[in-house]
This record gives C-alpha cells, structure tokens and sequence, in this order.
C-alpha cells in the first residue's frame, strides 16, 4: 500500500510534468485544449514536436499521436 505522503509526492510529480508538457506543446504551437490533451496522454513529446516542425498540421499530428 503507497502511504498518503508518497501519494502526494507522485501527484505533484505527475503534474509537473503534465505542466512541462503542455509548455512544450504549446510552444510549438498546439493550440491550447489540443495542447491540454496531449499533455496529459502518453504521447511522445519529442514526436509531436517533430510532426509540427516537419511541416504536419496540429489536428494531423494529433491524430498520428493518439
């Protein structure tokens, strides 16, 4: 059983990076829901990135990725 401190740990560990995520996203240019649902899946980031520089519209990509 994962005690209560170390279930607080991993949530804040997970939305950080969730956070991370959605900056990067958003960097490149997701727009801000589609950005949010990408963030939050197991879609590779360095992928989606390379999609949207590749020249690949946002939707596109999205699709590819999940």
């Amino acid at each position: 059983m994962v005690e209560p401190a170390r279930t607080v740990e991993i949530d804040n560990e997970q939305a950080r990076v969730a956070s991370w995520r959605l900056h990067v996203l958003i960097e490149a240019g997701y727009p801000i829901q589609l950005a949010e649902r990408l963030a939050h899946s197991e879609i590779d980031l360095h992928r989606a990135v390379e999609l949207i520089l590749r020249g690949c519209r946002h939707e596109t990509a999205a699709e590819i990725l999940l």
